[in-house]
């Protein structure tokens, strides 16, 4: 019988009851799944609003209107890159993680280093990437492949935690873990927001959560610092966190205005 990681982290103390008001949130957004029409033009706004907060997470000083006009720098524009093949990423992230993660990269750090970088897990050969504030050193080459191939093996077995607690902890473990040399914030909250749309707690893409982690900046890397470093506690308040973010990004979805 297959080990289910993740189930217990669902039970931490108030994590579950976070993760339904979070779920909540979303279902008021689509009224109550299935009884609201979604264009694609509602998805690909919501997507282009989520790589702007993305980006400007990482550093990009680029407003929304210059990521409207393809005007951005490279961070925003791998942001923006990467949402062109989310949607279809997203339904191969439960059975091929790692070539989904891989993928993102491609896309995130096409302007951003070399192109033999791009897609490419680090080895030990290279330096250790600090490309998102806030974090203890990245953990050494040998101990990310290790944990990140149970990251992506875990993933593919059945489990009965929310989805939401799968996708925050996906985000978490590859902000600490920093497989590649560049772009890993973009890319974690990119794999994030596919779990969003692969485990059906936002299935059309009309949540903007990385504005969420964008308007919650002042905790994040404190957060994900916790994560690595204080145990259950750490895990417990970055998931508390995580719900929090979705509720935020239900409230920013373009459908809002829409309505």
């Amino acid at each position: 019988m297959s080990l289910d990681v993740f189930e217990p982290l669902g039970g931490l103390e108030g994590v579950g009851s976070a993760a339904r008001a979070a779920r909540d949130a979303v279902d008021v957004l689509l009224r109550d799944r299935g009884l609201r029409k979604v264009g694609s033009d509602m998805t690909a706004e919501a997507l282009l609003r989520g790589a702007h907060a993305s980006a400007a997470l990482a550093g990009s000083p680029a407003t929304l209107d210059e990521v409207r006009r393809g005007a951005a720098d490279g961070l925003a524009t791998g942001a923006v890159r990467m949402t062109g093949e989310l949607m279809a990423l997203a339904p191969r992230v439960d059975t091929a993680p790692v070539q989904v993660w891989t993928r993102l990269h491609q896309l995130a750090a096409a302007d951003l280093g070399p192109d033999e970088q791009l897609g490419h897990l680090r080895t030990s050969r290279e330096p250790l990437p600090d490309d998102i504030p806030g974090l203890p050193p990245s953990p050494p080459a040998d101990e990310m492949w290790e944990r990140l191939s149970a990251l992506a093996q875990n993933l593919t077995r059945p489990t009965k935690a929310p989805g939401l607690v799968v996708a925050g902890i996906v985000h978490a473990e590859l902000a600490v873990l920093r497989p590649f040399p560049t772009a890993n914030g973009l890319v974690a909250r990119a794999a994030e927001r596919c779990l969003l749309v692969a485990r059906g707690i936002d299935p059309v893409g009309v949540t903007v959560p990385e504005l969420g982690h964008y308007e919650l900046a002042g905790s994040y890397g404190s957060g994900l610092g916790d994560y690595a470093a204080r145990g259950l506690t750490g895990v417990r308040d970055w998931l508390l966190r995580t719900c929090e973010v979705l509720t935020l990004g239900a409230e920013r979805s373009p459908l809002v205005r829409s309505q």
